[in-house]
């Protein structure tokens, strides 16, 4: 039985049938973002294994939501929320964090109102969830539909080490 998420009719929480599809939509998210941070020479296909056990876990984590919306025969898009407790304090009151990761539309799929749906579904589940604040990575592609959304640069510098 496919469980609707509420908002809008055609986005629905995803099931274990639909791993296939959205690592198939995580990869071509890396390979449209380019670049050797998000594909590097060394990287490999591994992640991909690995993906689809993650994903299978977190299908039913209360602090994850993910969302899909079907086509034809497979996916037409996908999106993930989730939630995150962190330390209080006067700039995040009660200390959980939204992230968006991950929204992606198949190119045969695109211009339909694929992202906005979802997007709008998972800020629905942020504000039920009393997150203080949501956090997402913008493609350049997908940056416009982000700030019409009310998102804005946030203050703190984005940096990142790998071990």
């Amino acid at each position: 039985m496919r469980q609707r998420t509420g908002h809008n009719s055609d986005v629905r929480q995803a099931v274990e049938n639909d791993i296939a599809e959205l690592v198939r939509l995580r990869a071509m998210l890396f390979e449209n973002l380019g670049g050797e941070f998000f594909n590097p020479a060394w990287g490999g296909d591994d992640w991909l294994d690995v993906l689809a056990v993650v994903l299978k876990e977190q299908l039913a984590a209360d602090g994850v939501r993910i969302l899909v919306v079907d086509g034809g025969s497979g996916l037409a898009a996908c999106g993930i929320g989730t939630i995150e407790q962190r330390l209080p304090g006067p700039h995040l009151r009660n200390g959980r964090i939204g992230q968006v990761i991950g929204v992606v539309t198949d190119p045969a799929y695109r211009r339909l109102g694929l992202s906005r749906s979802i997007m709008q579904d998972l800020l629905g589940w942020f504000r039920e969830s009393d997150v203080a604040r949501v956090d997402l990575y913008a493609s350049v592609e997908g940056e416009p539909l982000y700030r019409e959304l009310g998102f804005t640069n946030h203050p703190d510098p984005s940096l990142y080490w790998r071990p």
